[in-house]
């Protein structure tokens, strides 16, 4: 049966799944991945994995530990947390990597921790970019990654899966930055939400392996769980390139050689040709032309010739992170600032992505040519991309970024402004003192510039077949079904803080009774009078989005609602969900007809009068004489709800693994 490439490699990582079972979207899985990295935040997954009952690191060979965040902060308490986290890493024999050798997610690129076909994950959000190699990379919370220590897995919904089709050539002078950019700014009604990206097409093949990272890795901000490119002889290269550079260091196991690449690639998977893919992306890669995110939003984008024309003036620019940080960054940043010198107003903050990239381009020129224009170096790691360290934004400060978020107050001071663009656009900003392209521009107006992305551009929902008629064999403590009348919230979209308020969320000691009293009343202060206990829960679509706030899933439980039937939900509120022992329900076509029949009811919440059966045994809703298939839950959904969550699961793994 024909799969995407993210459901074989999930398929190829997946542990326990009954015989013949092909993977698909939508089902819960059990999955052991091939590596699990942690930065700083290590610190706060050893008394994770220590809370669990854990006593040994499963395969020490499996995890990561990478010190690239906070690397600045020399303080007796951030020298101990980073001393505490080797030790660690020592007692255990896990790889461990020391302040200054640069970002975690670099280094699991250089060092062959990722490779194609390869399910990686990360307690980072830019774990995405581990998909420039053609692997499936995502990334998971702290307990997900105690989890893995302990016993080697975790456990994964498998997303919706989009497929972009890149076609035509980039134009000279533009990179892998400005495409995501663009792909963010152009497709930016929510295309990718909480879905697995596919990069496909011919236009692949003129990307490099630097800019399928920046894609990959923005896609995060894109809103989607993982970007996967797709195996090919570019991928080949690259890999060659790092086993030579194994082999010249003299490692004494290198993770790459010339013929384990070799036989990598003859066994990575891809795409079958007939897989189905919930939405279709065109994108003409020709078409892309410099543009500048913000301020402080990364979808708002803007030609150069829209914001040259503002005149926005700088106070710094940052060429650094795990998205532009890399050695084709920095020999763009060179060329364009070769001649010049940086403004006199202007600070320009660089640094590399890795200790080996900052060495290359010192070997090469690079470096040099930009501190000798007046750039600042900052040592390889995270630093004010994360607002830590030299060179944070101060109250009032414009910066020009070739990072990967603009969020309000990221850089610095929350009233601080923040654009996003290509190393380019950041190098030429540095020298003018204001936001300003290097020579050579398209010299298109801002209107033709988006005339030719939108005629490039197009967007193909595919129907989704009716799943098969499922037999779904429940676990003991499960229940074979449920019955219960539907309250209908209609929104779209409906936040965390909607459903669990932020009064509410860091105050300590609430009894579960009193949180589930407080469910919903930012959404609707009526919520409380219509709710019965025994309702099923109905939402729209994107349900549960914003924080990650996990009392926004147990509060509902705690009111008594036996479980949330929504049109989608925010992968974050799910997994928060299941792993609290809730069960959610993804059922679009019954979303679809309640707000059909309920459309001339604006109240915010509707008590429909409709008792829906929900027959887990047979993956239906039955209901007002109609039938509605939902993906069936498994054993690894079903273990989560019948021992009362991950951890309490994880709990007697643990003590039966002895």
């Amino acid at each position: 049966m024909a799969q995407t490439l993210v459901e074989k490699i999930a398929q190829r990582f997946a542990v326990g799944l009954a015989e013949g079972h092909v993977v698909r979207a939508g089902d819960f899985l059990s999955i052991r991945p091939f590596h699990v990295m942690t930065h700083d935040n290590t610190s706060a997954v050893i008394p994770k994995f220590q809370s669990i009952g854990a006593q040994r690191i499963l395969d020490p060979g499996q995890p990561v530990f990478a010190l690239d965040h906070d690397i600045q902060n020399t303080t007796p308490e951030n020298l101990s947390k980073y001393a505490k986290i080797e030790a660690f890493a020592r007692k255990y024999g896990v790889s461990f990597y020391p302040v200054g050798r640069g970002i975690g997610h670099q280094i699991m690129l250089e060092e062959g921790f990722v490779q194609p076909g390869t399910f990686v994950v990360a307690s980072d959000s830019h774990s995405n970019i581990y998909g420039a190699l053609a692997a499936l990379g995502t990334p998971v919370v702290r307990t997900d990654a105690a989890a893995i220590w302990a016993t080697g897995c975790t456990w994964w919904q498998v997303p919706e899966v989009v497929r972009v089709n890149l076609s035509g050539k980039l134009q000279p002078g533009v990179c892998g930055k400005d495409v995501i950019i663009t792909l963010i700014g152009v497709f930016n009604k929510d295309q990718v939400l909480n879905c697995c990206v596919e990069f496909a097409g011919r236009g692949v093949a003129c990307l490099s392996i630097e800019d399928r990272m920046a894609i990959a890795n923005m896609s995060t901000e894109w809103g989607a769980l993982a970007g996967v490119f797709p195996c090919d002889e570019v991928t080949r290269q690259y890999l060659l390139q790092r086993a030579e550079v194994m082999v010249q260091r003299g490692d004494e196991n290198p993770r790459l050689t010339a013929e384990l690449v070799e036989e990598i690639l003859e066994d990575a998977p891809a795409a079958d040709a007939d897989a189905f893919y919930a939405k279709e992306l065109d994108f003409d890669l020709a078409a892309v032309t410099p543009f500048v995110a913000g301020p402080n939003e990364v979808k708002t984008i803007a030609s150069l010739p829209e914001i040259e024309a503002k005149n926005v003036r700088i106070d710094k620019a940052f060429l650094m992170s795990c998205v532009n940080g890399r050695l084709e960054d920095f020999e763009v940043a060179a060329h364009v600032m070769a001649g010049h010198k940086v403004a006199a107003h202007v600070k320009f903050y660089v640094a590399a992505a890795s200790s080996e990239v900052q060495e290359e381009a010192k070997r090469r020129g690079y470096w040099d040519t930009l501190l000798q224009a007046g750039a600042l170096a900052l040592p390889p790691g995270c630093g004010a991309c994360i607002g830590l360290g030299e060179g944070v934004l101060a109250s009032g400060e414009v910066g020009i970024s070739a990072t990967n978020r603009n969020f309000k107050g990221r850089m610095g001071a929350p009233d601080s402004f923040v654009y996003l663009a290509s190393p380019a656009v950041v190098t030429a900003a540095a020298i003018a003192g204001k936001i300003a392209g290097p020579p050579g521009g398209s010299g298109r107006t801002a209107a033709e510039l988006r005339a030719v992305l939108e005629r490039g551009s197009k967007v193909r929902v595919q129907p989704k077949p009716e799943p098969p008629a499922a037999k779904v064999k429940t676990l003991p403590g499960f229940p074979a079904r449920v019955e219960g009348e539907l309250l209908l919230v209609p929104k779209d979209n409906l936040n965390t803080d909607g459903i669990y308020g932020k009064e509410y969320t860091y105050k300590e000691g609430l009894s579960p009774e009193e949180m589930g009293k407080v469910a919903m009343a930012n959404y609707d202060p009526k919520f409380q009078q219509l709710a019965r206990a025994g309702d099923l829960l109905v939402g729209g679509y994107n349900f549960g989005s914003g924080s990650s706030r996990e009392q926004a899933a147990t509060a509902l439980k705690f009111r008594g609602l036996q479980l949330v039937i929504a049109g989608s939900f925010s992968q974050t509120y799910s997994r928060n969900a299941f792993n609290n022992g809730y069960i959610v329900i993804e059922c679009p076509k019954l979303v679809d007809d309640l707000r059909r029949t309920f459309a001339a009811d604006k109240a915010p919440t509707i008590r429909t009068g409709w008792r829906a059966i929900v027959d887990f045994t047979r993956a239906r809703i039955e209901c007002d004489g109609r039938s509605y298939a939902f993906p069936p839950l498994g054993d690894v959904a079903q273990q989560l709800v019948v021992k009362g969550g991950f951890e309490a699961l994880l709990a007697e793994q643990i003590k039966q693994m002895g």
